[in-house]
């Protein structure tokens, strides 16, 4: 998520006060979620972290989960820190971004994806924030930020240390090496955007293979402090935008992402090629259930066989 570009000196955040940015005029009555908050601390001596992940999760996979379990390794092992609890942010209907499916459906896939997990869990914040109209209204994530900050900080009072004492909890962002790429792309986030995230907050950073993350951070050196740069040991490139067009061809989205998310797409008919089903459902219904023509041949990562002379619509995001 980018924020429009400013220009001049950093001058402090005008977003609205915290109160205003919890709440704010939402479509539905919003609860921030804290049921597996860990609200104590168990290891002495660290600081409380959350860890934030906003993004489109359309759909999440695997790899968005995965992301927060190398995450809480790292810190485990290489911080100060003690990991209280993960967020996965949904983005906005008004992000227009393609292949985005509606708010409510985004935020329910992920539900059912952390579901089983005892530290993971969904806001809805950014998907139910509206404009004076009703309409969906973009969050930068600089006040996403700030809305965990004082959800956790001010309402809850921060998270009880082992030594019973109350201690502000350290908000950060979790994302792949693509967001910081973009980050160090001149002009293309504002100044004070870029102070809140990586200045006041921070953010842990997982690379990805083909992405030169050190060029990036060259341009962020002075936040180099509170960035934390994460390898992924075994490599995975699995991706929403892949997934979606493995299900507008029809094929097996099984074991890239969770199996209740499987479940959730088929049972609502998400991220199918619209030219396709009109086609499926013509076919279907002039041959009695069965399809008129063969489908084209498809191989095991979704491209077409030659052999075929059956023309196949695919809408690629």
């Amino acid at each position: 998520m980018s924020s429009q570009t400013s220009t001049g000196m950093a001058t402090p955040v005008t977003y609205p006060p915290p109160e205003q940015a919890s709440t704010g005029n939402t479509m539905v009555p919003y609860t921030f979620p804290q049921a597996k908050l860990k609200l104590q601390q168990t290891q002495p001596g660290r600081t409380p972290l959350v860890l934030v992940a906003c993004g489109s999760f359309s759909p999440i996979t695997f790899l968005h989960l995965r992301m927060f379990e190398m995450a809480s390794d790292f810190v485990r092992f290489n911080t100060n820190f003690e990991v209280c609890g993960g967020y996965l942010s949904p983005v906005s209907d008004a992000y227009k971004k393609a292949g985005l499916a509606p708010g409510h459906h985004r935020v329910e896939m992920c539900s059912r994806a952390v579901e089983h997990s005892s530290w993971l869990m969904v806001d809805p914040f950014e998907t139910v924030n509206c404009d004076e109209n009703g309409e969906p209204a973009y969050v930068p994530t600089a006040r996403v930020l700030r809305h965990f900050d004082h959800e956790i900080n001010t309402v809850l009072g921060g998270i009880e240390g082992t030594d019973g004492v109350r201690r502000k909890a350290k908000i950060a962002l979790l994302a792949g090496a693509d967001l910081v790429m973009s980050m160090g792309e001149p002009g293309l986030w504002s100044p004070v955007d870029l102070g809140v995230i990586l200045g006041e907050y921070g953010a842990f950073i997982i690379e990805r293979s083909g992405t030169d993350i050190d060029e990036a951070l060259a341009t962020l050196r002075q936040y180099e402090d509170n960035i934390w740069v994460i390898s992924q040991v075994i490599q995975n490139d699995i991706s929403s935008t892949k997934v979606r067009l493995f299900l507008k061809k029809d094929l097996s989205v099984r074991y890239l992402i969770p199996d209740p998310v499987v479940e959730y797409i088929e049972e609502h008919g998400l991220f199918q090629d619209e030219q396709s089903s009109k086609k499926k459902n013509n076919d279907t219904s002039s041959t009695g259930g069965k399809d008129k023509e063969k489908e084209k041949p498809t191989t095991a990562d979704g491209t077409s066989t030659p052999s075929s002379s059956t023309e196949e619509t695919t809408q690629q995001s």
